[in-house]
């Protein structure tokens, strides 16, 4: 039984518990507080429902909690139980190799596919599933204990003039300040983690030879130079923007003032629907389709320069991956966010502008260029910043489409990488988390955050000029 229960996964036990719990608590308090109603001769505060929330709100408040500790450090104390019931002869393993194994006997526990493996594994992975057995049934009944004593704490507080209302209002404004505390305390700790193992890193490479280098050779801990790192971000990002941003701009200009309602009620979702493509899906089209139209136009480039006697030898390098390929995709899966968010700036710039110029003679075109333009500015460079920042910030078509050689090169059919990828290479496979070669790739993801973060804190500065003129 125990070890049936441990094979049990442990979130449709606890899901259907918090359902339960809430079901029961909110009838509960409703139905006591309508006895009052019925009773007759009482005016209420508060509606039955808040009443029903309320004694709900305890009733889950204390379950979450031991939930929450279970998912922290079940695991943990399983391991830890078990560990100490292991024979002696495991004591030789290495703490890694002893993590590892455990990690397997979990791994078989959930499968059930121990049984043909060795008679020491499956007697392992049985008392796992019987500490794991025993852990559910005493979480699960602490949760229940807990709901029904938090139940039966708030039911006692229902009365007529218990300000029940309040009480839940402050309670869905103390959850919605942990959901805020949640996204903030994640972004320190993001940041945190990265300054640290950056600044471990820094210890052992100078920041200026990381900055500065010219030579990338991460994977053999020899050459730290990320600057061809940096500069194969920045081309393919110029490269796609040079496709998002015209096209974008464009694009948002008709759906404002040219289209139709009907054309814009159709257009416009059809546009932004390109941002919710995969980006592995953008990156076999940039590998199967643009990367060989790009090298064949490149190829063709060289043999008319040297028929006409330019050059004697290839002018463009024409790799099977490119710069050019990975940045003209990459452009294409940005568009929706240059036009979505200009055609919002566009649409809020104050009709009376429009009229006014209209009333002066001014033509449609005119009026674009010398008011509309000029007056969601702003936004539109806040727009274009964004997209520069998910420029950069994009891995899987660079991966397929770019190639992963590190160098400086201005050609735009030769291959090249970016920050992104190569902290994808360093992290991927058997890795030590004290070496330099590790430690590389959280510099270089701190660099990345704080071009990012330099980029959208100005397009949210030009936002809020913008805002402040017009609103």
């Amino acid at each position: 039984m125990v070890q049936q229960l441990g094979q049990l996964p442990m979130g449709w036990l606890l899901t259907a518990l918090l359902v339960f719990v809430v079901t029961t608590g909110f009838s509960v308090g409703r139905i006591r507080a309508e006895r009052y109603l019925v009773s007759g001769g009482h005016k209420f505060h508060s509606r039955g429902n808040y009443h029903g929330y309320y004694v709900a709100m305890w009733g889950l408040l204390p379950t979450l909690l031991i939930a929450a500790v279970y998912v922290l450090f079940s695991q943990t104390a399983v391991f830890g139980l078990l560990n100490s019931e292991l024979p002696e002869g495991f004591h030789t393993l290495s703490k890694a190799e002893l993590q590892s194994y455990l990690e397997a006997v979990a791994g078989a526990a959930k499968t059930g596919g121990y049984a043909g493996a060795d008679r020491i594994f499956a007697t392992v992975t049985s008392r796992f599933l019987e500490l794991s057995g025993s852990l559910k049934a005493a979480t699960l009944a602490a949760m229940i204990l807990a709901a029904i004593g938090g139940i039966s704490y708030a039911r006692r507080k229902v009365a007529p003039d218990f300000r029940a209302r309040l009480k839940v209002e402050r309670g869905a404004e103390a959850f919605l300040f942990l959901c805020a505390a949640i996204a903030i305390a994640t972004t320190v700790g993001i940041v945190a983690s990265l300054l640290y193992e950056s600044l471990r890193f820094f210890a052992q490479v100078p920041v200026t030879d990381f900055l500065f280098g010219t030579r990338w050779n991460a994977q053999t801990s020899a050459e730290f130079g990320a600057l061809p790192l940096f500069f194969g971000t920045f081309m393919i990002a110029l490269i796609a923007m040079f496709v998002a941003a015209p096209i974008g701009l464009f694009a948002a200009i008709y759906l404002s003032e040219y289209a139709s309602v009907r054309t814009r009620r159709y257009m416009k979702p059809l546009l932004e629907m390109l941002a919710g493509i995969p980006t592995v899906v953008y990156g076999f089209f940039a590998l199967l389709v643009i990367a060989p139209g790009v090298r064949a136009a490149a190829l063709g480039i060289n043999s008319l320069l040297i028929n006409i006697g330019v050059t004697s030898e290839p002018f463009l390098a024409a790799q099977p991956t490119s710069a050019l390929a990975a940045g003209l995709v990459m452009g294409v899966m940005v568009i929706p966010f240059v036009s979505s968010l200009s055609d919002d700036v566009i649409n809020a710039v104050p009709q009376t502008l429009r009229d006014a110029a209209f009333a002066m003679g001014a033509t449609k075109s005119e009026t674009i260029k010398q008011i509309i333009l000029p007056a969601a500015l702003p936004g539109i460079v806040a727009s274009m910043l964004l997209a520069v920042s998910r420029a950069i910030g994009e891995t899987m078509i660079v991966v397929m489409a770019a190639g992963q050689r590190a160098r400086i090169s201005f050609d735009p059919s030769t291959d090249l990488t970016t920050i992104t990828v190569q902290i994808v290479a360093l992290l991927t496979g058997e890795t030590q988390f004290d070496s330099p070669k590790t430690l590389s790739a959280f510099a270089l993801g701190l660099v990345l955050f704080l071009v990012t973060l330099g980029f959208n804190l100005i397009a949210l500065r030009v936002v809020q000029r913008y805002r402040e003129k017009y609103e």
